[in-house]
């Protein structure tokens, strides 16, 4: 006898990724619209500072070429752009509350998530960013730059999402090319090496896409 499929299954196979970063201005945002093209993804920024200026959202869709069904939008637009998204919340008087942020069902289309500054950005007075993460248990490529600090920046990271059990799909970095900062994080982190993003300059749709294609491999992305 034919059985009807469960939604929950089929929901629970799509590709979602989390792209995180190991602090502010690692380059995720830029590294998440090549991330969505290259995989052909929805993109979900859950939480967003500061609306005065161009958004994350808004860059990823410049910058991926995105046509609006393929962007979710956000759960949390908060005009104040504050250092941590803690006080940007108790200014514009709004409670994040992270326990109640349920991932988005993308049909079965793959979903890049890109987070809010780093792991331990706390959300409110009671929660960090890297508890939502925990909760909601999906790969992570941990975003990191080649400039210096960054081996003790990433090497941090990659330590508390292993405390929390938190599935590590690689690390990618983003940034002029430093041998010996990228040897000593994948060695050392026992991490694996997804690629390197340069910078770009001219940046567009057109030379992130280019670059982000010789830069990074697709199946590479599959957990």
């Amino acid at each position: 006898m034919p059985t009807t499929p469960d939604k929950r299954s089929s929901s629970a196979s799509q590709q979602r990724i989390v792209v995180a970063g190991t602090g502010v201005g690692v380059g995720k945002t830029v590294f998440c619209a090549g991330l969505v093209n290259l995989l052909g993804a929805k993109f979900w920024k859950p939480i967003q500072i500061g609306l005065e200026k161009e958004t994350d959202t808004d860059r990823v869709a410049r910058f991926a070429s995105l046509s609006p069904d393929r962007i979710v939008p956000e759960a949390y637009r908060l005009q104040t752009a504050a250092a941590w998204p803690h006080c940007s919340a108790e200014i514009d008087e709004v409670r994040i509350k992270a326990e109640s942020l349920e991932l988005p069902d993308t049909e079965g289309q793959p979903l890049v998530i890109e987070g809010t500054g780093g792991l331990m950005e706390p959300l409110s007075c009671g929660s960090l960013y890297i508890d939502l993460l925990e909760r909601w248990r999906l790969p992570v490529v941990l975003c990191t730059s080649t400039t210096l600090g960054t081996i003790n920046c990433s090497l941090l990271s990659i330590e508390a999402l292993r405390r929390r059990q938190i599935d590590i799909l690689g690390i990618a970095f983003v940034g002029e090319k430093n041998s010996d900062a990228v040897s000593a994080i994948c060695e050392l982190g026992r991490v694996r090496w997804l690629g390197r993003l340069p910078w770009i300059a001219p940046l567009s749709a057109d030379t992130l896409q280019a670059a982000f294609k010789a830069s990074f491999w697709p199946d590479d992305f599959k957990s």
